[in-house]
């Protein structure tokens, strides 16, 4: 892939993380919020700003929704990358909690419980956009 091309596509990455967030404030932020929803795009945020990252290294990643297992092939090149594995603790899980009936999770999130993973999703965001190209930023 040539320089143009990775660089457009580590930018939709980060576009669609930035747009996740935008949906997790939108979603938490109705008169009814949907923090179940809202949650998920944390966790798919901090998720796809990842794998942008990993793109613009030209370090292919696995079908994942693992956050911790991308910070942690990210720290193999950055170590500061390391910093992150809590918050990678905290949204990996909501890939999946909340969004289907049966599981072990509580029927929705708190808001306190929103309100870290947003925190959480937007440091990791950040983290990665501060570390891209001008060119691949969103």
């Amino acid at each position: 892939m040539d320089e143009e091309a990775r660089l457009e596509l580590v930018r939709d990455w980060l576009t669609r993380a930035r747009r996740d967030l935008e949906a997790a404030r939108a979603l938490a932020a109705l008169s009814e919020p949907l923090l179940d929803s809202a949650i998920y795009h944390c966790q798919q945020a901090a998720e796809k700003a990842l794998k942008g990252w990993l793109q613009m290294q030209d370090d292919p990643f696995p079908k994942t929704h693992d956050i911790e297992r991308l910070v942690r092939q990210a720290a193999l090149q950055e170590p500061e990358f390391n910093q992150h594995l809590q918050a990678a603790a905290v949204l990996t899980p909501y890939a999946s909690a909340f969004r289907y009936p049966g599981g072990a999770f509580e029927p929705m999130p708190s808001r306190e419980e929103f309100d870290e993973a947003l925190g959480h999703a937007q440091v990791i965001f950040d983290f990665v956009v501060a570390r891209v190209p001008r060119e691949a930023k969103p």
